[in-house]
């Protein structure tokens, strides 16, 4: 019974590949545009738009427009004239077409790349023999605490805004350095939310308010893990 449910559901894979296929045929010889043109035509620049053209180019039977969506943004004007010349687009009869595909493939490759480095942040990992990493901690507490010196590298202070011992590199295990850029990012941008934050936080009445280190790290991971795979950004 499994292997006839299988076999049914493969079956039934093809008979909408096929004619998802066909009908796009035909919705070309009648419109005279390929899919391409038809979601710049039908929808006007902005996330609604940019979310189409990658997703029909995500799901391309062709080579040429799969890669373009990790084209490098030197090459994204190549890329383009490469697939009007796939779809047989004469751009001098189209000009917009190009300047619309472009945009929005820029805005695609831009995204996928912030994506990339945010990633390689999350898996770089805090390490106290880095002075980068040891001045980027220092200043964190600096901005939270200008008026408190830091009695020592390992100390109960760090407890104050929030880490959970000693030792707040531990609590960067998960989420690396972006946990420690989300932070000092906040303090040193809005310095006024995160200390109203931090002293909230220390009040016995909001006992059940996450300290902001506490808060702000898990955040980062979830941020990341929610990370869009399409581009929502206008354009």
């Amino acid at each position: 019974l499994k292997h006839n449910l299988v076999v049914t559901q493969f079956f039934v894979f093809l008979y909408c590949k096929c004619l998802w296929r066909g009908l796009k045929f035909v919705i070309r010889k009648v419109t005279g545009r390929c899919e391409l043109q038809r979601i710049c035509h039908n929808n006007k620049p902005g996330a609604r738009r940019t979310l189409k053209i990658e997703s029909s180019l995500r799901y391309s039977k062709n080579e040429l427009c799969q890669s373009a969506l990790s084209a490098h943004p030197d090459r994204v004007e190549k890329t383009i004239d490469d697939i009007m010349t796939l779809k047989r687009v004469n751009p001098d009869t189209n000009p917009q077409l190009g300047i619309s595909l472009q945009a929005s493939l820029l805005q695609i490759v831009g995204y996928r790349g912030l994506v990339a480095k945010v990633e390689k942040l999350r898996r770089e990992p805090y390490d106290c023999e880095n002075p980068d990493h040891e001045e980027m901690l220092m200043k964190l507490w600096k901005t939270l605490r200008p008026d408190s010196p830091l009695t020592g590298r390992i100390s109960k202070q760090w407890c104050e805004i929030g880490f959970q011992g000693n030792d707040p590199k531990t609590d960067f295990r998960g989420m690396g350095l972006l946990g420690l850029h989300n932070l000092l990012y906040f303090a040193e941008h809005d310095k006024a939310t995160a200390l109203q934050v931090l002293h909230d936080s220390l009040q016995p009445k909001h006992r059940w308010f996450p300290p902001l280190s506490h808060h702000l790290i898990p955040r980062s991971r979830l941020t990341t893990l929610q990370t869009p795979s399409r581009s929502t950004t206008p354009g």
